[in-house]
């Protein structure tokens, strides 16, 4: 068969199209990719790999340039030959979780996949391992998923004319839409309307998952991120509605936020993380909230744990935790609620669903600097920077680094040095390479792993930086001294 042929064939076996429809798909594509060099002979059968070879035929042709963004653009408008519209989608969605929500999700996870929307082998180029530490088994993602701009993409994206829709990539607006040399291709996108104590919100994965089903829950307005009461009913309402699902949010504040705050959304999966897993390092029980467990989380960053069955009562004392932590300060240990009229306080809540009871995290998160410390007294501090600088978000939080692409090259390079070959090592690494090679007897068959395990080492230390009180008698003390200042019962 030829390639048009098999791609208008792989269309009508994975979509509502049929048969008879298949002179008209086949026009429509050559309309997309041009004729010339889509009768070659192919046996290719994957629709991901038939759409790649189209496009290069539709540069060929002319029918589109060159640029990484420009073929998306046109690959996502092929891959939505397969993706259902959206009000069919959303009826086939609803019906089905009726009868099971599992398969609700599980099934537009899989169209999610199967139409390109996410990348899976581009996911699949990532680094990604474990290391143990005191905490538990930290991970880490070295991200290669997302292709580095070309030079060439940027000083085009310079040439288009400025546009304020969608107004940025988590509005609504972005379900179809066509895309352009500096906003994503979302043709094949589609989302999934829920509502959030009464309010539109829209579920959607990422198309560069970091994890298993990693997902998006985001408000219909585009409204700045902003922690609030309503945001723990609606963490608890989404693990009660998608089973087996996290829930969490960044951070509503700069430096101790994620890397889009304005725009309202949480992120999910189906994942346990490090933090989910790690040990209770002391338990007590809030006065006036009898009926819910409490704990400190044994982890670098400062968590609360509430557990129970009453997702009203949780609300209540998470926002009444919230609020107290909003305007709470304890100069002794660093920790500065305002600076004049600028707050510093905020949370990183985190839901999920275990034998019956909701748990709810919350990581008290303050984000003042000072002359020391310009980037935030609780951000990664500069000696580690040459490992992670990015603000530490909701991912991070719980335990899994997202580190950038450009250590994929420099960690080998550090490989060599520590192996005494030649070697273009970053200055930034050296440092820390020397202090490897002091504490460590290496051999060649294990460096590899042995650098792994270190710069999970430098993950810990970064977790450790942000957090508001530190893992020592003294940041315990000053935790115990929060906690007591919220009401618990009996001695703590």
């Amino acid at each position: 068969m030829t390639l048009i042929n098999e791609f208008v064939s792989a269309v009508i076996a994975r979509s509502s199209y049929e048969e008879e429809d298949r002179i008209y798909l086949t026009n429509r594509v050559l309309a997309l990719v041009g004729e010339e060099g889509s009768q070659i002979p192919s046996q290719e059968s994957n629709i991901i790999a038939l759409k790649d070879h189209l496009l290069e035929v539709a540069v060929q042709n002319g029918k589109v340039g060159p640029l990484l963004e420009e073929k998306d653009c046109l690959g996502a408008e092929l891959m939505n030959f397969i993706t259902p519209i959206p009000s069919l989608l959303n009826r086939t969605f609803w019906q089905t979780y009726q009868e099971s929500p599992e398969k609700a999700i599980a099934d537009f996870y899989q169209l999610s996949q199967d139409n390109d929307y996410i990348k899976v082998s581009a996911i699949a180029k990532n680094i990604a391992f474990t290391s143990p530490s005191k905490y538990g088994d930290m991970e880490v993602t070295i991200n290669l998923s997302k292709p580095e701009k070309d030079p060439k993409a940027i000083a085009a994206a310079r040439l288009v004319k400025s546009s304020s829709y969608p107004k940025c990539q988590l509005c609504m607006e972005n379900e179809g839409y066509q895309g352009r040399i500096d906003h994503p291709a979302r043709a094949n996108h589609r989302i999934i309307p829920i509502e959030l104590t009464g309010q539109k919100w829209g579920f959607q994965y990422s198309p560069y998952a970091y994890f298993k089903e990693h997902c998006i829950f985001l408000d219909a307005e585009h409204v700045p991120l902003a922690i609030s009461k309503s945001t723990f009913t609606q963490l608890l309402t989404i693990v009660e509605q998608f089973p087996g699902y996290f829930v969490g949010s960044n951070s509503d504040l700069p430096i101790v936020g994620g890397s889009i705050l304005t725009h309202n959304h949480y992120q999910g999966g189906r994942h346990e993380f490090p933090m989910a897993l790690a040990d209770i390092e002391k338990s007590f029980t809030f006065k006036g909230f009898e009926d819910i467990e409490a704990a400190i989380v044994k982890w670098p960053m400062s968590v609360i744990r509430l557990r129970g069955t009453d997702k009203v009562h949780l609300v209540e004392l998470a926002e009444k935790i919230r609020l107290s932590w909003r305007d709470y300060s304890d100069p002794a240990v660093d920790i500065v609620a305002y600076s004049g009229e600028t707050a510093h306080h905020t949370v990183t809540p985190i839901a999920r669903k275990r034998a019956g009871q909701f748990e709810l995290d919350i990581v008290l998160r303050d984000n003042h600097t000072s002359e020391d410390f310009p980037d935030g007294v609780y951000h990664p501090h500069p000696e580690l920077h040459h490992i992670k600088k990015e603000n530490i978000g909701l991912i991070e939080v719980m335990g899994l680094a997202i580190l950038p692409a450009r250590l994929k090259e420099e960690l080998r390079e550090v490989e060599n040095y520590l192996l005494g070959r030649y070697n273009k090592i970053a200055d930034y690494h050296k440092d820390w390479a020397d202090q490897i090679k002091e504490s460590q007897h290496i051999k060649a068959q294990e460096v590899h792993n042995l650098v792994q395990k270190e710069v999970a080492k430098v993950f810990v230390r970064v977790l450790e930086d942000a957090g508001v009180y530190k893992v020592n008698q003294e940041g315990r003390q000053a935790f115990d001294r929060f906690i007591d200042s919220l009401g618990i019962e009996g001695e703590f």
